[in-house]
């Protein structure tokens, strides 16, 4: 997406000094339960900013905002910025920092008092990007769900654990390709867009971290309500990964026989292992009816 011909003045991002200082004013000591780790240095959030190619017509989500760093650097581009904090204290100081550090965005910011898992898709209307740090504990589930309640999301940009990052972005037959691969394909292609080291945030996390960009798919071969169909032969296929496919989906199809004839008619090996099934082979599972006339692989 093009910058703006008559860009905003630049924000006054937030520094080491900054997140410390706000830190002390609010009496927040940052929590692995929340999976609070704050980013204290500008160029990372610039550097997360461009792989998102966030430009003035989007309204960006931000899951997560913490203590701002990155809400400041999104106002400094995005026509509006809807952040979703759980945290009370942090929630209500956003507006003051932004009044603060960035006094010319200040009523382009919304701020939503929530737990992300929660949120509902008539509170925030027509986002067009989602872009945040999420709290590693609950990263891969937040974001599945914004995707599917909010289809007007077409770019995703998102800093979560090094190791899941490898996992949303694997390809099938890899070892990292799994249940979130999977899932997040069902929605737009999916790639690494980088690693952040661990000096960037305070405290330090004792692991790396890694930025995901998903592009929706503008035109899919699917509905985006399959994955109601979908999604539970994912969960099942992967719940034993050394299992074939016949043996794994004998629980859903509700015996052995019944799943192989379902694979058969979508033309999918029973023998072989869920890592070897791309999205598309899912959704064609999926929508399968099994044929009595047609011969098995394995009778």
């Amino acid at each position: 997406m093009n910058a703006p011909d008559n860009p905003a003045p630049a924000v006054d991002l937030l520094g080491p000094a900054e997140i410390r200082q706000l830190a002390d004013k609010l009496g927040v000591t940052p929590t692995k339960k929340l999976g609070q780790n704050f980013v204290h240095d500008p160029n990372t959030v610039r550097r997360i900013i461009g792989a998102a190619d966030v430009g003035a017509d989007d309204h960006v989500v931000e899951i997560g905002p913490g203590l701002g760093s990155l809400t400041l650097g999104l106002l400094e581009v995005a026509e509006k910025v809807t952040v979703v904090e759980i945290d009370e204290r942090l929630a209500g100081e956003l507006p003051r920092t932004v009044a603060w550090r960035a006094p010319q965005a200040a009523g382009r910011l919304h701020v939503i008092v929530q737990d992300a898992l929660r949120l509902r898709p008539e509170q925030i209307t027509g986002p067009t990007a989602l872009v945040a740090n999420l709290p590693y504990n609950v990263s891969v589930p937040v974001l599945l769900h914004f995707l599917a309640i909010f289809p007007s999301i077409t770019r995703v940009l998102v800093m979560v654990q090094a190791e899941v990052a490898d996992r949303l972005a694997a390809e099938p037959g890899s070892k990292t390709y799994g249940v979130p691969s999977v899932k997040a394909a069902f929605y737009g292609d999916v790639r690494r867009a980088g690693t952040i080291g661990r000096h960037v945030f305070w405290p330090e996390p004792n692991i790396e971290s890694g930025l995901v960009r998903i592009d929706r798919h503008p035109d899919p071969d699917w509905d985006f309500t399959d994955r109601d169909a979908v999604f539970p032969l994912v969960d099942a296929a992967f719940a034993q990964r050394r299992k074939t496919l016949r043996a794994a989906l004998s629980g859903h199809y509700g015996s052995a026989q019944a799943a192989e004839d379902a694979l058969v008619a979508a033309g999918i090996d029973p023998k072989l292992r869920g890592e070897r099934l791309a999205v598309e082979d899912f959704v064609r599972l999926a929508h399968s009816t099994p044929d009595p006339e047609q011969e098995s692989y394995t009778r």
